[in-house]
């Protein structure tokens, strides 16, 4: 644009000075010339646009949005338009209690009330992108500072409203995903209108107050406590049950010994044990009238 200009400038004062009234009307021809030929390499260079990978163009003429939207890449245009570069790649916004995590310096957490009137402090990071058709609508409607007009104040709203529905405890544990699909679809709703497209809403970090984190710790301890103690009582029970078994068994063992056992079977077991040892070399002392009238051989010589 800026040969351009120095073109038409040169132009200009080649043909104000060449007229014999002024002394320089000698360089009018070389002046003429030069802006001539600037003024073509400024019509061309601001012919044809560049743009990157992943970006758009939208083209203003004279303070009026067109809707034909330049392609990365090169692009022929009138050299008068104003060309508005939109990054379509997907882009994220992080709003974090840490100092350097997020898009502000400092702490930018979002801080919600829960249903059971607790506050809650919530990191976030949001995955959006720009819709390259609706790039128009965006720079006519919003601008290119659509991050601090729609996604940051959208999505904290968002978040803030649908807190409400949930306590503090279940938002930081059994509802977590619940609140992140609910928040999520919310956000890409008003995105939408908006000419932008949420991919995903990553909820980084839930920070309960001090005073809710010690009865999680404690209730949390408590059921360790509990299912220690369920684990040594049926432990317990597994070596009682053990035992009872055990001694059963004994008892029914020598029940079996003292039913099964009769009078004449002990007096043939004890004569047979006698005729045993009678018949040994060894010489043994017999005595009459034993249990049974069974003679009882009760040593050695």
């Amino acid at each position: 644009m800026f040969l351009l200009f120095l073109g038409v400038i040169l132009l200009i004062v080649g043909f104000a000075i060449n007229t014999p009234a002024f002394a320089f009307n000698r360089f009018a021809r070389p002046l003429k010339i030069i802006g001539g030929v600037l003024l073509v390499l400024g019509l061309l260079s601001a012919s044809v646009r560049q743009l990157e990978a992943g970006h758009v163009g939208v083209q203003k003429l004279f303070g009026r949005v067109r809707g034909d939207i330049l392609q990365e890449g090169l692009n022929l245009v009138n050299p008068l338009v104003t060309v508005t570069e939109f990054d379509v790649k997907t882009q994220n916004y992080t709003m974090s209690a840490s100092y350097d995590e997020g898009e502000k310096k400092g702490d930018d957490a979002i801080r919600v009330l829960t249903a059971d009137g607790l506050s809650v402090v919530i990191d976030l990071t949001v995955l959006y992108r720009v819709t390259p058709s609706e790039a128009p609508k965006i720079l006519q409607q919003i601008g290119t500072d659509y991050v601090d007009k729609i996604v940051r104040p959208i999505t904290r709203t968002r978040i803030r409203d649908n807190a409400v529905y949930y306590d503090a405890v279940a938002l930081y544990s059994t509802k977590r995903d619940e609140f992140q699909n609910r928040i999520m679809r919310s956000i890409e709703t008003d995105f939408r209108k908006r000419g932008l497209a949420l991919e995903q809403l990553l909820i980084r970090n839930i920070d309960l107050p001090a005073s809710v984190k010690q009865t999680i710790e404690s209730k949390i301890n408590a059921e360790q406590e509990s299912q220690k103690m369920q684990f040594v009582l049926a432990k317990e029970r597994q070596e009682a049950d053990r035992k009872r078994v055990e001694a059963q068994g004994i008892a029914d063992y020598q029940r079996i010994i003292s039913t099964g056992l009769s009078e004449q079977q002990l007096q043939y077991e004890a004569i047979k044990a006698q005729r045993e040892l009678a018949a040994s070399p060894n010489a043994k002392i017999i005595v009459m009238g034993g249990r049974g009238n069974v003679p009882l051989i009760l040593g050695n010589q």
